[in-house]
This record gives structure tokens, sequence and C-alpha cells, in this order.
């Protein structure tokens, strides 16, 4: 069985993506542990399968400034991976590096937006490795691209590149836990329906 949009997914398919979530951000609290030299862990994350204007209003609404970093999957398995960081995650991350805090997205310089895009790329890499790890699928990551705009203006890019495909996306949502305070963490994973349908078969969610 096949599907044509992410919605048509069972709650056994959503369960192996919950899986996935939780290797990939696993895997992603002990690579920033050891990337920040802190002691990083992680809450359970959701998978949440939702329309592109519902994920904006969920990620704090269209005028909402955030960095986002995104990264093409190609290969066997094809598709987007946008991560989002609002300021006090990025600020985190400074504080870690010896780089001053910033009250505004618009002091963000060189040097800053390549800490982003590093620590952003460790993360999107922890679950693709995820992905790998449970369906022996090899995944191929292009070079990281940064952005900070407004999240309409960020979401536009998903919407552009699988708004014709399905009106819903995937989005796993964590928090990373630092020093007693938590981080919001989303991640938008965007495989196209015939990735998602390979993954799904990989995993004997689906026959093919």
């Amino acid at each position: 069985m096949k599907i044509n949009k992410y919605e048509e997914m069972n709650a056994f398919a959503i369960d192996m993506l919950r899986e996935i979530g939780s290797i990939g951000t696993g895997n992603a609290a002990t690579a920033l542990s050891t990337t920040l030299s802190a002691k990083i862990s992680m809450s359970l994350p959701e998978v949440k399968i939702m329309g592109y204007n519902q994920v904006i209003d969920f990620l704090g609404g269209p005028e909402k400034i955030v960095s986002a970093v995104l990264v093409h999957m190609t290969g066997a398995f094809s598709g987007i991976m946008l991560y989002l960081l609002d300021i006090d995650f990025v600020n985190i991350v400074f504080e870690r590096l010896s780089l001053d805090k910033i009250e505004h997205f618009d002091e963000i310089d060189e040097i800053r937006a390549s800490a982003i895009a590093e620590v952003s790329n460790i993360i999107i890499s922890s679950y693709a490795n995820a992905v790998s790890q449970l369906s022996s699928i090899p995944i191929n990551l292009s070079v990281p691209a940064m952005a900070i705009n407004m999240l309409g203006g960020i979401m536009s890019v998903p919407m552009s590149e699988y708004g014709y495909v399905t009106d819903t996306i995937m989005i796993v949502d964590g928090k990373f836990i630092y020093n007693g305070g938590e981080m919001t963490s989303n991640l938008i994973m965007l495989p196209d329906i015939k990735s998602l349908n390979f993954l799904l078969n990989k995993l004997g969610v689906f026959n093919e």
C-alpha cells in the first residue's frame, strides 16, 4: 500500500517516524554536548503532520523573525530538511562558543552565521543518520544554507518546492534541555512522496 499524501500515514507509520525523531534527537543532544562542551539533553520529540498555515501559527505566527538552515536530501532519499532556531537558542550557542549574545537577528555577523549553520547542520545530520540507521537508506546532504527572515517568508520555501504535492508537512517538535532551561527545537522534514513510501516500505510499514 502506497500513500499519496502525508496525511494518509497510519498510526504505525507515525510511530516509526517518531522513533526516528527520538533517535535523531538523542544523537543531536550528544553531538551538541560535544560541540558546545556542555551537558545537553532533549525531551521526547513529537512528530506532527500539519498544514502549512497550521505550522506557521504553531511556531509563532508569520511575522516572527527566526533563523533557519535548509539542507536538501538527495540520492535514494530526496527532499528537504529545514531547521528553525529562535533567538534564545542561538544566544546559548554563542555563549558556549565565547561569542557575544545578540538582542536582534540583524546583529548576526559572518562568524555568528557560520556558528548557526554549523550547529544546525549537526542537528540535521543527526536526524538524517537516524533515518539511515533504521532503514539502511543512504542519504546525501547538501551544503547548509542559512537565512534570517520572518517565519512566513521562511515557510514559503517548502511551500514552493512541495506545495504542489501535498498541503501538509511533517515537523519534529522537541526541546533541548540546558542548564535547567528548555530551548525549543523544530525540524521540518519533507521527503518527497516517492522517498517517503520507500522509507515506510523499508521500515516494514507498507509493502510495495
